[in-house]
């Protein structure tokens, strides 16, 4: 069973602060990885956050305007009113249903089975 011996890189503070600036002027991340054969997927990123500018990381940065804002409190405010109008709507209609089987019960007899078979449009022809 041999053990396999990884090699370290160690870099110098003033290495690392050349390759910093290379990519604040212009340089990309993969053509710096290649040309000094940094192997470390995000090695360079430490390197900026330590020596470079926090504004060449990938960083989201969101403006909102105070319109944007208003807007997205009323969409909230929208969604919690459709919300309890869809609870409500389910509660009613779990009590009609509920209500049909006490009747079909009741009444010995299927509602839902019978109700386009002219039992109920009888009586709504006058």
């Amino acid at each position: 069973m041999t053990k396999t011996v990884r090699e370290f890189n160690r870099y110098s503070i003033s290495f690392k602060k050349q390759v910093v600036e290379e990519l604040e002027n212009g340089s990309s991340y993969s053509y710096l990885q290649k040309k000094y054969d940094i192997r470390g997927a995000e090695t360079i990123q430490r390197w900026v956050r330590s020596f470079g500018r926090d504004h060449l990381l990938n960083k989201r940065v969101r403006i909102e305007t105070m319109d944007e804002k208003r807007r997205l409190k009323e969409l909230e405010e929208e969604n919690k009113r459709l919300k309890l109008a869809l609870a409500d709507s389910i509660v009613a209609n779990k009590m009609l249903e509920t209500l049909i089987d006490v009747a079909n019960d009741e009444y010995k007899t299927d509602l839902k089975k019978n109700f386009g078979n002219g039992l109920f449009q009888k009586g709504l022809k006058k």
